[in-house]
């Protein structure tokens, strides 16, 4: 047992050695959190919320260095914000895949929570795929394909560093879910794309469909008559969102979106940007035991 505790606490140890130094804190005129540096150049990586409106901020450093900021960008659907720094920052970090996760794999969440700089927790991937509701005012938005993990989170840490045992990033923690649950956005293909969409343009167009949901299993007969063994249970359909309009319900089981299989979020959200808004989207979902066909129009999220 001792070995073992040994061999966590030595990996945990590793992480935090590795990560720290290219987490920020920022302070903003109304609130802070965290970020993470992500390219040579000074840019730094963080959610959406935490800089809300703002448009520049200082971010401060392990080491005790402060260097002020500008928002590049933010796009509110993935939670993810770039901040473009106005002067010399740490290293980059290492960016993982988040694709390559599995639940119980160890992670090292990195971050300032509560003012107190380059805090590290450990815990593990507790699942993979979820999707958060965010409601500001009247609006709902849904982040799709988040981490679930059980280590700790506070405020402060959102925009901060989940990584892997290699010290690789391979998430933006973005929330508290409750008692013993965080939640980070994923470091993945279509991330990256977003951030480089953010880095170029500052902004990203993106549809919006309004659906929570959760990986599912598909019946064994479906299963066999499609060849395909997985879809999106939907837990939550956002009144009034396209969805909505195209009758959606909680209960179907999405198998297709635009023709293209879905077995998660993430499948449905590499699907939603700015060339399908406006446009009849076909979805296929399973419903009482039969496969119906609707055609949901996504609209452009704006805000």
């Amino acid at each position: 047992m001792d070995d073992a505790m040994d061999a966590y606490s030595r990996a945990v140890s590793t992480v935090a050695k590795i990560v720290t130094p290219h987490v920020a804190g920022v302070q903003l005129a109304r609130g802070s959190g965290s970020a993470v540096v992500f390219a040579e150049d000074g840019h730094l990586l963080t959610n959406a919320h935490v800089v809300s409106d703002h448009r520049r901020g200082v971010a401060t450093f392990a080491d005790g260095s402060e260097v002020p900021f500008d928002v590049v960008g933010a796009d509110p659907l993935s939670d993810l914000a770039v901040l473009r720094a106005r002067g010399a920052t740490p290293a980059a970090a290492v960016l993982g895949d988040a694709d390559r996760l599995v639940v119980g794999q160890l992670v090292v969440a990195v971050g300032n929570p509560l003012g107190f700089s380059g805090t590290v927790t450990a815990g593990v991937v507790s699942a993979l795929g979820r999707a958060l509701p965010v409601r500001q005012g009247r609006t709902t938005r849904v982040i799709e394909d988040v981490i679930q993990t059980d280590a700790a989170l506070n405020p402060g840490n959102s925009g901060g560093a989940l990584a892997d045992s290699a010290g690789r990033v391979v998430g933006i923690n973005t929330a508290v879910a409750g008692v013993g649950l965080g939640l980070a956005v994923p470091i993945n293909a279509t991330t990256r794309r977003i951030i480089d969409t953010l880095v170029v343009e500052g902004r990203v167009r993106r549809a919006y469909l309004g659906v929570v949901g959760v990986p599912a299993p598909l019946p064994d007969d479906v299963a066999e008559r499609t060849g395909q063994r997985a879809g999106l249970r939907v837990r939550e359909v956002v009144s009034g969102g396209p969805a909505d309009r195209a009758g959606l319900r909680a209960g179907d089981l999405v198998l297709t979106v635009g023709r293209t299989r879905v077995s998660d979020a993430q499948g449905i959200q590499r699907q939603l940007f700015a060339e399908v808004i406006g446009t009849a989207l076909p979805i296929t979902v399973l419903r009482n035991g039969a496969m119906v066909d609707v055609y949901a129009t996504p609209a452009e999220l704006v805000g």
